[in-house]
């Protein structure tokens, strides 16, 4: 895989407009659906049990986010991701905050052990609690990273039988064999709420028109990285309300030149 390989990818997501289906959490809608049509695809929230699973059947990607869960809410997602796994529709989940309540944590697990999740992202602490490894994690906030990284995503991958995502100071995506680290984004992104539950969107996107996991999450992480990189530059310190306005309108404005002069990523093994 190659950078000329994602900026073609982000260019067939702006030719495709695919739909993306997502059941994510009040908090992030609006900014979810802003930054989807930013980067060029299409975005529904379908919440409805009567039509979730109709929505989901057929979408290019369907995105489950647990970030403010609720027992019609989950239902709901049950429903849309086996609908999707009959059509053969990738699944991406966002286990927001498992570990931190017992609740979360049951419905992840019940998420995971009845549908077939393509890609699944979150930060070191969700990502290890959705695995059934112990993390510290406050709310739904990760706590300091404490060990290889790396190998919780390859570990991760291969217990969940999905290709694994996990965000921080870089970005970690593995599906148990190969293994890639990207370096894009900026510490903007952790002030506004949303930024994490949007890349998981926008990957669904990418996983969309990219039958392949592994190369439509490290495409996302890099394009969305790098967009992070441009606002920030564009802003100058301004402060995460600026920024928040210029990442919508990077996302929008980035174009192939740009990731290949911002992108960077490494396969680390395999």
């Amino acid at each position: 895989m190659n950078i000329q390989e994602i900026s073609s990818l982000l260019e067939k997501v702006r030719e495709s407009n695919p739909l993306v289906h997502n059941i994510t959490n009040v908090v992030v809608t609006n900014f979810t659906a802003n930054g989807l049509l930013a980067i060029g695809a299409s975005p529904v929230m379908a919440y409805a049990h009567e039509e979730a699973a109709d929505m989901a059947k057929i979408a290019g990607a369907l995105v489950l986010n647990m970030g403010t869960l609720t027992e019609k809410e989950v239902k709901s997602m049950l429903l849309a991701g086996k609908s999707a796994n009959q059509h053969e529709v990738p699944v991406i989940f966002d286990p927001v905050g498992v570990g931190a309540t017992a609740y979360r944590t049951e419905t992840a697990k019940k998420i995971l052990r009845e549908l077939d999740i393509t890609i699944i992202r979150g930060n070191a602490a969700e990502i290890a609690n959705a695995a059934g490894q112990q993390w510290n994690i406050k709310g739904v906030d990760a706590g300091e990273a404490e060990g290889n990284i790396s190998e919780l995503a390859k570990s991760a991958a291969k217990d969940l039988a999905a290709v694994t995502v996990i965000t921080g100071k870089q970005d970690i995506v593995s599906d148990g064999r190969s293994t890639f680290t990207i370096n894009n984004g900026h510490p903007l992104l952790t002030k506004v709420t949303g930024a994490g539950c949007l890349l998981t969107s926008v990957i669904g996107a990418f996983s969309a028109i990219e039958k392949d996991p592994v190369k439509a999450a490290v495409a996302s992480l890099v394009v969305y990285g790098s967009a992070a990189e441009i606002a920030a530059e564009k802003t100058d310190g301004r402060g995460p309300g600026t920024f928040q306005l210029e990442f919508l309108n990077s996302l929008y404005n980035i174009s192939a030149a740009d990731v290949e002069l911002h992108g960077s990523f490494e396969r680390t093994n395999g």
